[in-house]
């Protein structure tokens, strides 16, 4: 008879994905929230490869191609990013208004014009003529393969780039950092005074940078907090970003400083005011704050149009300018430059020692590589590793099903004898031919022997939202030794593992929260880019230091 906790495995049947309808969960303390906070910061750094940062280079910037209008200048920005890597953008200052401005950071979205987008439905440079003219320094800058910013396309890498986190939506997270140093640095600039508004992929950016970069001090993110619809770009989806989470929370990491949620009644975010607001306000309340928080949805399609704007610019007179009259700012009619006075690389070309993609994801690697500190918490992170849930089980004979409370998953093993404190790990599960002399658990990891099931597809992105199958398997392992070490917490645990299982054991031993004694020869595995992604492929792996941090810890 088959025990019944968990008759199947959710990892096999819930797995969510970009569209999956999310629920927010509640937090009854505020340091129940803080801790989650603490812990998404952590994890979107870790998706976006930037845990620890990269070294900020010198970012060079050169700021030309001036034009004066009617209460505002435009100009062409390039800044160097990373060494070799450079960012294009347009810099609008207002005109007539001496002394230190707030300034907005705004990034685009995927409309097909970039930062140069001039239509009813979004206009990028309405809203930083207006910005302007009203009192904020405002710099328009570009998604990556979009406009000036062409050392990439927009969408690229492959699994090898997975390994070292390095994608589009890391480096977009970098420049955005990036950017923000750079007008924090501008002498025009208050640099206490800082906010950012962008709409659809522009908003993910919004609310990822307010989410790591508290030097953000207001946000207004349009048209993508949402519970049904988490972003359809690689720019908006790394591997390991939405473990166990999704959008609504990042934008909860915004709290307590003022946020603006606007949305449209026409997209994913239609149900906003009734669900999404409502879950943001709950964090809000925490932090005694809920008078930071706006909403407002504009009956139309996805879009920043005029009523979009409108919206906005209120809300930013109101917290940094602090104007006795916000409501009064409106938007008023703009003239549009030609594409030619906007671009940056118009009759120009990069400067001098600008990589290509090769050199870049090169440069990359190499980076990473001087920044490896073993740190069991890296690891951690980028396998999605639980080490707290409860773990609960099951025994009918010698068969053992164990599960983490609240995650449902479904280990079984064979436990052989009294008080085993070895556990055996091989390839192909549990049999009858991994059995040693004295006690101890055979495990069957995830989809290994007759843990295998059938289940749906992967969509899209599964990555971003779920672990690989390695990762499980190690999950599956730091499961049953936390297992025995509540059944008995001494002696030590030893971990037996032979082939691929091995490599698996390895990690987990590393991530063990109690110490094992590990016998689990490696082989031919020295942790090469290919052997990941032939026998053991988790996402991040070499970021976060790979077998030589493994080893490293496993030393301590």
């Amino acid at each position: 008879m088959a025990l019944a906790l968990c008759a199947q495995d959710a990892r096999n049947i819930e797995m969510p994905h970009t569209d999956t309808h999310f629920t927010a969960p509640a937090y009854a303390t505020l340091d129940a929230w803080k801790a989650q906070r603490a812990h998404l910061q952590k994890q979107v750094l870790s998706a976006a490869g930037l845990l620890p940062y990269p070294e900020r280079c010198d970012l060079k910037p050169a700021i030309f191609g001036r034009l004066e209008r009617n209460g505002y200048s435009i100009e062409k920005v390039l800044i160097q990013t990373l060494p070799g890597y450079y960012l294009g953008g347009n810099l609008y200052r207002p005109l007539g208004k001496p002394g230190k401005h707030p300034a907005i950071l705004s990034p685009h979205g995927h409309w097909s014009y970039g930062r140069l987008e001039h239509q009813p439905a979004a206009s990028v440079p309405a809203r930083a003529i207006n910005l302007a003219r009203q009192g904020f320094v405002v710099f328009a800058y570009d998604m990556v393969g979009y406009n000036d910013t062409i050392q990439t396309p927009h969408a690229f890498g492959g699994p090898r780039e997975q390994l070292w986190g390095f994608g589009p939506l890391g480096l977009q997270l970098w420049n955005s950092i990036r950017a923000l140093d750079f007008v924090a640095g501008l002498p025009d600039v208050d640099a206490q005074r800082l906010g950012a508004t962008g709409a659809s992929g522009g908003a993910t950016q919004v609310f990822l940078l307010t989410a790591v970069d508290d030097r953000i001090r207001a946000a207004v993110p349009v048209n993508m907090i949402s519970s049904i619809m988490q972003g359809g770009s690689p720019c908006e989806n790394a591997p390991g970003l939405r473990f166990d989470t999704f959008n609504v929370e990042f934008g909860r990491m915004i709290a307590p400083r003022p946020l603006l949620m606007i949305s449209a009644s026409g997209d994913w975010t239609r149900n906003n005011l009734k669900e999404e607001v409502p879950a943001v306000r709950q964090v809000y309340a925490l932090h005694d704050a809920v008078a930071q928080l706006d909403s407002i949805q504009i009956d139309a399609p996805h879009n920043y149009n005029l009523a979009s704007r409108n919206a906005m610019y209120p809300f930013f007179a109101k917290h940094l300018l602090g104007a006795a009259n916000p409501e009064t700012f409106q938007e008023k009619p703009v003239s549009v430059e030609g594409l030619a006075d906007m671009l940056a690389l118009h009759g120009r070309a990069l400067p001098a020692g600008a990589l290509t993609y090769a050199q870049l994801f090169a440069q990359w690697v190499a980076s990473a590589q001087k920044q490896l500190q073993p740190s069991r918490e890296r690891l951690a992170l980028v396998f999605g590793l639980d080490s707290v849930s409860p773990v609960t089980s099951q025994t009918e004979g010698e068969l053992t099903v164990l599960s983490r409370q609240s995650k449902s998953d479904r280990v079984t093993g064979i436990v052989t004898g009294a008080r085993p404190r070895v556990i055996v790990v091989h390839p192909t599960g549990a049999t009858e031919a991994t059995r040693p002399a004295e006690p101890a658990l055979l495990l069957t990891t995830f989809q290994t022997g007759r843990s295998k099931a059938r289940r749906e597809s992967p969509k899209k992105y599964h990555l971003t939202f779920n672990r690989s199958d390695d990762a499980n398997r190690v999950q599956d392992i730091v499961t049953a030794i936390r297992y025995l070490h509540a059944e008995s917490p001494t002696p030590q645990i030893e971990l037996r593992c032979t082939e691929t299982a091995a490599i698996w054991c390895t990690f987990a031993a590393a991530m063990s929260p109690v110490p094992v004694k590990l016998n689990a020869p490696l082989g031919a595995f020295r942790g090469t880019d290919q052997q990941y992604l032939d026998e053991f492929f988790v996402p991040g792996i070499q970021r976060a230091g790979g077998l030589s941090a493994a080893l490293a810890l496993l030393k301590r």
